[in-house]
């Protein structure tokens, strides 16, 4: 049997309480940023320096997490080589998806939007990142360490890396190719992670265009009680 993990505390010594009015124009200012943020198709292959990256990623790693086991792994993409593989791969599964795989209303309400299976993205963008949820980890011993939460923490530390990459002035498109089984053969990740989104990161292209859609108003999205 594991022996407990024995944690220090210390005191809560960086917090800062602003006023009321701060709080809220530090609120408005934050979702000012956010309510730019789209979802892009068409990438520049201008280069993003790599040390951007890390920086994203270890935003996305203060998230918090299931007992803060921090069950995530970032799967870094640049070479050209790997990119292709991927796109090759991905493509495949697409192409099952909308000639058959999904139903109808799937494909009704995609329609709109003009996806389908080919995506040149994959190779075009500087960078793509995979991010992994594990099902359990290892100790320094070899003992299987069991991760609580895994989806839910991974789902918020990929939200603290989409946020971190849009305020540096990137774009990204969520990608899940559905199975990502191709992803840990690739990647060569081992077989407790799974692959819980493809991020695909860089500058929009020049000719860039977004579909004009809106958000929920806070009234359609909020109850309170």
């Amino acid at each position: 049997m594991c022996e407990p993990r024995m944690v220090s505390f210390h005191d809560l010594c960086d917090y800062h309480c602003y006023s009321e009015e701060e709080m809220l124009r530090r609120a408005n200012t934050f979702f000012s940023q956010l309510a730019k943020r789209r979802t892009v198709r068409n990438f520049s292959d201008k280069r993003v320096p790599e040390n951007v990256i890390d920086q994203c990623i270890l935003s996305a790693g203060t998230a918090p997490n299931g007992a803060n086991l921090q069950p995530w792994h970032f799967a870094v993409v640049s070479s050209d080589t790997v990119k292709r593989a991927i796109r090759v791969a991905a493509e495949e599964e697409e192409l099952a998806f909308y000639s058959g795989r999904a139903p109808q209303d799937w494909l009704d309400a995609l329609a709109p939007l003009g996806t389908n299976a080919d995506k040149p993205f994959l190779e075009t963008a500087s960078h793509l990142i995979v991010v992994f949820s594990q099902t359990h980890g290892l100790d320094d011993a070899g003992n299987v360490v069991k991760h609580y939460y895994p989806l839910e923490s991974v789902g918020l530390a990929t939200g603290f890396l989409i946020s971190a990459l849009h305020y540096c002035g990137l774009v990204t498109l969520t990608h899940t190719p559905s199975p990502m089984k191709f992803l840990n053969k690739i990647l060569a990740r081992p077989a407790n992670e799974r692959p819980f989104v493809l991020l695909v990161v860089g500058y929009p292209a020049e000719n860039a265009t977004v579909p004009a859609i809106e958000k929920k108003t806070l009234q359609q999205i909020v109850s309170r009680h």
